[in-house]
């Protein structure tokens, strides 16, 4: 619908994560990425249609409301909804290097090449699909089947108008005689009472429409990724009160913006010399690597106004730990889960052997 491109950059990054099961795989060195996260974001747009009535232009003359004569269609969000997900970040990259000194069998990694798990099976975390179920739409009432003759029969339009405002007046003044039991002929209990002015109002409401029109209301669900690299403020989208959702770049729309603030709960990394040096001096460095995310708030806001607000967890904010092959004996091995969608220890307990 839209030309996002940083829909294309995450989407390219996405083909084929989840298309089939994460698989354990024999090891003789593997490559692998850490994850770092993606927000998905739902916008919920409300589409308005109004259809002037047939009477219209006489709908203040005869029935004292002030309606437009032209036909107008507009647009309105109504809800934004946002999901993390997990994506390969190809800035970390890493090989598990294997020999018969460590006691490791098997790596589980996602379709994508996200690390999962070591000496287990685990599987990728799914993004959340939102689908939207429209209700079931009340059966369109013609206007025409509660005409009478003389309405069906008048010389022009405004002689129907006419004839249909006496005819809303008559319906209203049958509705009120039935409510206080003045009416020439009552229904004999209070079923069909209920019965009758409920028919009374679908008359009124059906005739009224020839002046009123109709308003025919639908929701549209549409899904915008965007893959946040550093803090700020961007365009996320932008929308039209006539158009809708148009293109990031479409000046007919206004703008809403997405604020991305790291929360900083990791310390700051080490300095590239620094990790060079811990490298030197870890003789069982293997490789293997886990992320220390942070986590980052998220704002969507319009004209100033907040529209949502979000967290997350931000790997991309975070470091990278390493963790030693010590881990990984022969007398006592060590099994390894990471949360699917930070890339941190999830869970790790001993194997003995």
């Amino acid at each position: 619908m839209m030309n996002y491109k940083r829909m294309l950059l995450a989407g390219s990054l996405l083909v084929g994560a989840f298309a089939m099961q994460a698989s354990a795989q024999s090891v003789e060195g593997t490559d692998y990425y850490l994850p770092k996260t993606m927000l998905r974001f739902t916008v919920k747009v409300e589409k308005t249609q109004y259809t002037p009535g047939q009477f219209a232009k006489y709908a203040m003359r005869y029935i004292r409301q002030n309606v437009s004569e032209e036909a107008s269609t507009s647009y309105r969000v109504i809800g934004l909804e946002m999901d993390p997900v997990a994506v390969p970040d190809t800035t970390k990259h890493f090989t598990l290097q294997l020999d018969k000194k460590h006691s490791i069998t098997d790596v589980t990694r996602a379709p994508n090449g996200q690390l999962l798990a070591v000496n287990t099976e685990a599987q990728p975390l799914r993004p959340v699909v939102r689908r939207f179920s429209p209700a079931a739409r009340p059966k369109a009432v013609n206007p025409a089947d509660f005409m009478t003759a003389d309405i069906l029969n008048a010389s022009n339009t405004a002689k129907m108008a006419e004839l249909t405002a006496q005819e809303i007046y008559d319906i209203r003044d049958s509705r009120s005689q039935l409510a206080k039991g003045e009416a020439d002929y009552m229904p004999k209990d209070g079923e069909q009472l209920k019965t009758m002015l409920r028919n009374l109002d679908t008359q009124e409401q059906s005739l009224t429409t020839l002046f009123t029109g109709t308003v025919v209301k639908d929701t549209a669900w549409t899904t915008i990724d965007y893959l946040p690299v550093k803090e700020g403020e961007e365009v996320l989208f932008r929308f039209s009160k006539r158009l809708g959702l148009v293109d990031a770049d479409d000046y007919a729309g206004a703008p809403y913006y997405i604020r991305v603030a790291d929360e900083h709960t990791v310390a700051p990394a080490a300095s590239v010399a620094e990790d060079e040096k811990k490298k030197k001096e870890d003789k069982n460095d293997i490789g293997l690597r886990v992320n220390q995310p942070s986590k980052m708030k998220i704002t969507v806001v319009c004209d100033q106004q907040p529209v949502g607000t979000f967290e997350a967890v931000a790997p991309q904010f975070g470091t990278v730990e390493s963790l030693s092959g010590e881990l990984f004996g022969k007398k006592q091995s060590t099994r390894l889960v990471l949360d699917p969608l930070g890339g941190s220890v999830k869970k790790i307990e001993g194997l003995e052997k």
